[in-house]
């Protein structure tokens, strides 16, 4: 298949662009900028387009066969000062541009079409109704999978907390997680916020993206996912990896790296989870990767 990767110039959208490459489809990402110098992307055809200004040419999106959509927003892409709980905003990078887009490629003749997305909506209902960016992530996951025809097969792939690498690709926060783990920040002590998660490699969730592509069907929401661990536990992985092992306590206080803004069950609760068996055998993806991931992480940022 010939497949458009939006997001494709980071984590999660060049692992399934290099994962969706090595099964033989002709692979194209794309992004605002293009891929950095030194990823794998850099290689692989590219255009530069901003989804939210619906600014791709028709004839263009309409030379692809399938669409993988990894590129929508979240509290990373806040800009300093701004208010995480403005609807507006939300509405606008993720409600309304997401199935705006999808509907465009369905127009165009494109045949399949994958949104990854996140999984509070199903884990966390509640905070639809209660948080802006989770409200316009469910908006966008039923938007897509609304579109859903005959001709045109649209679903979702719902993640959890990812960790994972890709060589030449910058992540200041994953940077951070290991520089800490190596107790070069003496002004942080060795602590974890209170409560838990499920977790997967980005390798896991470009698996069950592809596994989607081939087997997906029409209109369904797939949660996946992989490990469930506390955050103390998460934590201590970094601290093995970077071979300073030692036990995380957990504490009911906010932490630098894992500010409660980016925990949005609250600091404190527990989301676990496994991810129903017959959807995670269609999908294919490995299972129990996450330590191998961090150890990836860990051996790309030390110093």
């Amino acid at each position: 298949m010939k497949i458009l990767i939006v997001g494709g110039t980071g984590l999660i959208g060049g692992h399934c662009a290099i994962h969706l490459q090595s099964l033989g489809h002709e692979v194209t990402v794309a992004a605002r900028k293009p891929p950095a110098a030194a990823t794998p992307m850099a290689s692989m055809h590219n255009v530069q387009f901003d989804y939210a200004g619906d600014d791709l040419p028709q004839d263009l999106l309409a030379a692809f066969d399938a669409v993988v959509f990894a590129a929508g927003n979240d509290i990373r892409h806040i800009a300093p000062g701004e208010d995480p709980a403005r609807r507006d905003y939300w509405d606008r990078v993720n409600s309304e541009a997401i199935p705006r887009f999808a509907r465009r490629a369905r127009r165009a003749g494109v045949a399949r079409f994958i949104y990854v997305g996140s999984f509070y909506p199903q884990v966390a209902p509640q905070l639809v109704e209660e948080n802006a960016y989770v409200r316009s992530r469910h908006l966008a996951d039923t938007g897509v999978r609304e579109l859903s025809t005959d001709t045109f097969l649209s679903c979702s792939i719902n993640a959890p907390f990812v960790v994972g690498t890709l060589p030449g690709l910058q992540s200041p926060l994953f940077e951070a997680f290991t520089a800490y783990a190596q107790g070069h920040m003496n002004d942080l002590p060795v602590f974890a916020p209170a409560g838990g998660s499920n977790f997967m490699s980005s390798r896991s969730l470009a698996e069950a993206v592809a596994g989607a592509l081939a087997h997906g069907e029409p209109a369904t929401a797939y949660l996946v996912g992989d490990e469930n661990l506390s955050f103390a536990e998460y934590l201590g992985l970094f601290f093995a990896a970077a071979g300073n092992a030692q036990t995380v306590p957990a504490r009911d206080e906010e932490h630098a790296l894992l500010p409660d803004i980016a925990i949005l069950t609250g600091r404190g609760s527990v989301v676990s989870y496994q991810p129903e068996p017959a959807q995670t055998r269609r999908l294919g993806y490995r299972r129990s990767d996450v330590q191998a991931a961090v150890r990836d992480v860990v051996q790309q940022f030390r110093r």
